[in-house]
C-alpha cells in the first residue's frame, strides 16, 4: 500500500468516490421524475446528503442523462437569468424503476441480519 493510498483508506471518502457516481445518478432521476430541477437546487440536495459535488461534476452527469434520452431540460426566463432545468422522460422513470429493484435487492442483501 502507498502512501496515498493509505491516507484515501483512513479519510474514506476519497478512496469510495467510484462506488458514489450511480447512487448520485439515481439521486438526480429520482427527483426529477418528482418535479422539474436545476443544478443549484441539486448540488444543494446531494450535499445535505453527504456528496460534495460542484457544477464541474454535476453538469456533465446532467448533460450524459439527457444525451442518453433519461432527462429532457428546457429553459426557464426567471428575471434576467435563465434557468435551464431538467424532468425524466418515460425513459428515465423506466430506468428509475428498474434501479429500484436492484438497489433493493442489493441493499437486502447488504443489510441482511446475519
Amino acid at each position: 500500500m502507498t502512501r496515498s493510498d493509505d491516507k484515501r483508506s483512513r479519510s474514506g471518502k476519497r478512496g469510495y468516490q467510484e462506488f458514489y457516481g450511480g447512487l448520485i445518478r439515481l439521486h438526480v432521476l429520482h427527483h426529477a421524475a418528482r418535479a422539474p430541477v436545476f443544478g443549484l437546487w441539486l448540488m444543494q440536495e446531494l450535499q445535505r446528503h453527504g456528496y460534495r459535488i460542484g457544477p464541474g461534476t454535476l453538469y456533465p452527469i446532467l448533460h450524459s442523462l439527457e444525451r442518453r434520452g433519461l432527462l429532457r431540460s428546457s429553459s426557464e426566463r426567471r428575471g434576467r437569468a435563465v434557468r435551464r432545468t431538467y424532468t425524466a422522460t418515460v425513459a428515465g422513470r423506466r430506468a428509475l424503476a428498474a434501479a429500484k429493484d436492484k438497489v433493493r435487492e442489493l441493499f437486502g442483501e447488504i443489510f441482511q441480519e446475519s
